[in-house]
């Protein structure tokens, strides 16, 4: 395997799960904290012990998300090691500020973990919404930095090397926005969805357990949410990406011919040889209509771009852009599904189907973020800084990186069934009846 290939294919597999564990790692707290506050609320001992559930669940995803995260530094520094020092000093700030919402985290994760009964109720509340917070601005630095590479600005380039460095232009990139609304809401969506479809499946075998019934409405009103939010923040990204980074707009569609009342495209398979993009549905003047406002508006195809410059492979990013819209829109179908059962007969769980359809559609969260990160980060190749630095030439010169491929893989694999065991045995399994006397009582 190319060198360039395994460094790659070892980014590519350490953010497909490190991603998963941020994602969680974002939303879980604050389902904890909802629920902590139900109990303050009505004192009811359900919301208790899922909180306290929960609270061991996101202690479980901090814990394998900062072992993970550490990973992927050292994976920058040994892989890319022209790029570290290159940006370095640009990006440095926004590292800097995921490292203090990270250790914030961490102490009022401690706080909120082993202080049910020595702090002050409401002050152990507060610890909790803390956490919440921090860990939702740990992400949102993360994904600055992400989105510096993709519009790479507080610099000037002399003899290749930048100067005048500005970190808060670096801060507030243009693409930052975007991309950090959109991420987070995509999190708040795939753990909402993702845990809400695991306890509907525990709760169709068991149609009295209030355990299982508290957590759908929970993760469902707050998956939901996002999930309703979520195509509104993609058409505003994909504005943005088609103003910024006209290219990925062209590659993520397949189209290769750019102009007027550009169509657009509903599934098919890029065909790079001829130019074309077989087997899609087209309709007529969507594209520009949605990214202009206008039939008439101008989108730029591949045809305006050197063919080196192309994102490759072309399949991947197109394929992934179709699975993230199709994933979001089905997530967007079902929270609506779950509106109208609510405005007509005030329940969701009355409806056997809708719950079936539930767990079927846990995963799809999960299966957007992966996609939407392989668009972002694929649709910017060949670049790793879009328009500076090539991601060839940011590439180590050290051999035999298969090797750590083959070797960091297997610890990702070991992570991942580590972290499923840990949430089965201690988050998702129904509780005891001794657990909580008065659910059981209930039930």
């Amino acid at each position: 395997m190319p060198n360039i290939l395994a460094a790659r294919s070892q980014m590519a597999m350490s953010l497909a799960f490190h991603i998963i564990f941020s994602c969680i790692g974002i939303a879980m707290p604050l389902l904890m904290v909802v629920a902590e506050w139900l109990h303050r609320r009505t004192g009811d001992q359900v919301y208790l012990l899922l909180a306290r559930r929960w609270a061991t669940g996101t202690a479980i995803m901090f814990a394998v998300g900062a072992v993970s995260g550490t990973v992927l530094s050292f994976e920058l520094g040994l892989l890319w090691p022209h790029f570290m020092k290159w940006s370095g000093a640009i990006i440095g700030m926004p590292f800097s500020l995921e490292g203090f919402a990270f250790f914030t985290e961490a102490i009022f994760l401690g706080i909120y973990l082993y202080g049910w009964d020595r702090v002050a109720p409401r002050a152990h509340l507060v610890a909790g919404f803390i956490v919440a917070f921090s860990g939702m601005i740990s992400g949102v630095f993360v994904v600055i930095a992400n989105s510096w590479m993709n519009t790479p600005v507080g610099f000037r380039l002399v003899n290749g090397l930048p100067v005048d460095i500005d970190p808060i232009a670096s801060l507030t990139n243009p693409a930052a926005l975007h991309e950090t609304v959109h991420m987070t809401i995509a999190a708040y969506a795939a753990t909402g969805f993702v845990v809400a479809g695991i306890h509907a499946a525990m709760w169709l075998r068991d149609r009295g357990n209030l355990f299982h019934q508290r957590a759908i409405a929970i993760a469902f009103a707050i998956g939901a949410i996002a999930a309703v939010l979520q195509p509104l923040s993609g058409d505003a990204s994909a504005r943005a990406v088609a103003r910024l980074q006209p290219l990925k707009m062209a590659a993520f569609e397949g189209l290769f011919k750019g102009g007027p009342h550009a169509p657009l495209a509903i599934g098919g398979i890029p065909d790079v040889k001829d130019r074309k993009l077989d087997y899609a549905i087209e309709l007529p003047s969507m594209l520009s209509i949605m990214t202009g406002h206008n039939p008439d508006a101008v989108i730029r195809g591949l045809d305006s771009f050197p063919e080196r410059n192309w994102p490759a492979p072309m399949i991947a990013v197109h394929l992934a852009f179709q699975i993230m819209v199709g994933a979001g829109f089905a997530m967007a179908g079902l929270a609506m599904w779950g509106a109208l059962l609510i405005v007509r007969r005030r329940t969701i769980f009355d409806s056997i189907w809708l719950l079936r359809t539930m767990v079927a559609a846990a995963p799809l969260g999960l299966i957007a973020v992966e996609a939407g990160w392989v668009v972002t980060e694929v649709g910017r190749q060949p670049w790793i800084i879009y328009g500076v630095m090539r991601t060839a030439d940011a590439l180590t010169p050290m051999p035999g990186l298969t090797v750590t491929f083959v070797l960091f893989s297997a610890l990702y694999l070991f992570l991942g069934v580590t972290v499923v065991y840990l949430l089965w045995r201690q988050v998702i399994l129904s509780p005891t009846r001794a657990e909580v006397p008065v659910q059981a009582a209930a039930l």
